[in-house]
C-alpha cells in the first residue's frame, strides 16, 4: 500500500513517543531545580515507564534557565521550554499538558514540596484502574507559608466544592497529580493562568463524570520563596470553582439560591396576608420575583450548558 510523504516518519515518531509526560513548571528555582530533576529522573528511570521530563522555565528572574541549560546535558529525557514573558503556572501546566506527547501526563512543582519520587505510583494506579481518569496525591499536612490563612480558608473553599460537586475531596488544590491526557484536552482552554488551574483541572473531571481517586501523600516545607498569597489565591480559587460549576451545571448553583429566597417571600407573603389583611407589600413581591428570575436564569444556563456539550 502506498503511503503519502511524510507518514513514515509520523508513524515512527508516534512509535517512540513516550508513555508519560512530567510536566515540570520553574519560576526562580535556582537554588534546588537539579535536586528535584534527578529526585524525579531517578525515580523514573527505575520505573518500567518511558518518559519525557517537560521543564517549563516561565520567565525566571533569577539563574533558573541558565542552570537548566547548564545541566541539559545530564538529563537526556529533559526537554526545555523556556518562555519569553511570565505566564503564570497554569498558563505553562496548559501549554506543557497540550505540548505532552504521552499518553499519561503528570503535573508537580520544582520547589521539592511534593514527594516526586513517588510519581511511577500514580501512574501504576491509573494502569491498574483503568475506570480512573485521574489520580491526585492528598496532602495529609499543610506546611505551607501563611498557615494561618491557608488551613481555614482551603477547607472552607474544599468544602464548597464538595457541596456543588457532590463528591468527596480530599484535597482540592494538590499540585501533583497524574491524568489521561485525552480526557484532558477539551478543558484545557478552561484553565486560568495562576495557582486554581489545579483546581480547575479537578472541578473539570468531576463535573463531567471523569473519575477522580485520591492517594495520601506527605507535604514538605517548600525550597524558596512561596508565590502564594493568601487572600487574593482563596478568592481565586473560590471563584475558580463556582466559575466552573457554574459553566457545566449552573443549576447546582443558581436553583438552591433561586429557591431560597422565592421560599422567604412565599413565608413573608403569608405573613402579609394575615397581618396586613391581605395586603402585600413591595419587599415581599420583590422577593418573589427576583426568585423566579434567578430560576428562569439557572433553567436557561443549563440549557446553553447542554447546547455546548452536544455541539
Amino acid at each position: 500500500m502506498l503511503t503519502a510523504p511524510g507518514d513514515d516518519e509520523q508513524a515512527s515518531v508516534q512509535r517512540d513517543a513516550p508513555y508519560v509526560t512530567i510536566v515540570l513548571p520553574c519560576f526562580n528555582e535556582q537554588d534546588h531545580v537539579v535536586m528535584e530533576l534527578e529526585r524525579i529522573t531517578r525515580a523514573m528511570d527505575a520505573s518500567r515507564y518511558s518518559y519525557e521530563l517537560l521543564v517549563i522555565d516561565d520567565k525566571s528572574t533569577d539563574n533558573t534557565l541558565a542552570v537548566l541549560y547548564e545541566v541539559a546535558s545530564r538529563y537526556p529525557r529533559m526537554r526545555l521550554m523556556p518562555f519569553r514573558r511570565n505566564g503564570g503556572s497554569g498558563t505553562a501546566r496548559r501549554i506543557g499538558t497540550r505540548d505532552a506527547r504521552g499518553q499519561i501526563v503528570v503535573w508537580t512543582d520544582a520547589d521539592m514540596t511534593y514527594p516526586n519520587e513517588r510519581i511511577p505510583e500514580f501512574i501504576k494506579y491509573l494502569d491498574d484502574h483503568q475506570d480512573v481518569d485521574q489520580v491526585v496525591g492528598a496532602r495529609l499536612t499543610e506546611e505551607g507559608t501563611h498557615k494561618w490563612a491557608r488551613v481555614p480558608a482551603k477547607w472552607f473553599i474544599r468544602m464548597v466544592a464538595q457541596r456543588l460537586s457532590g463528591m468527596r475531596i480530599p484535597d482540592l488544590n494538590s499540585g501533583l497529580r497524574a491524568f489521561r491526557r485525552e480526557v484532558s484536552l477539551p478543558y484545557l482552554r478552561l484553565l486560568p493562568p495562576g495557582f486554581s488551574c489545579v483546581t480547575t483541572i479537578t472541578m473539570a473531571f468531576l463535573s463531567n463524570q471523569h473519575p477522580v481517586d485520591y492517594i495520601p501523600i506527605d507535604y514538605a516545607k517548600r525550597s524558596g520563596k512561596s508565590k502564594f498569597h493568601p487572600f487574593r489565591d482563596a478568592r481565586r480559587y473560590i471563584l475558580q470553582v463556582l466559575r466552573m460549576v457554574m459553566y457545566f451545571d449552573p443549576i447546582k448553583v443558581l436553583m438552591p439560591v433561586a429557591l431560597w429566597i422565592m421560599g422567604l417571600g412565599f413565608v413573608k407573603l403569608i405573613y402579609d396576608v394575615i397581618r396586613y389583611n391581605f395586603h402585600v407589600t413591595t419587599s415581599t413581591m420583590l422577593a418573589i420575583l427576583v426568585g423566579f428570575q434567578i430560576a428562569v436564569l439557572a433553567l436557561i444556563g443549563d440549557l446553553v450548558a447542554r447546547s455546548r456539550g452536544s455541539s
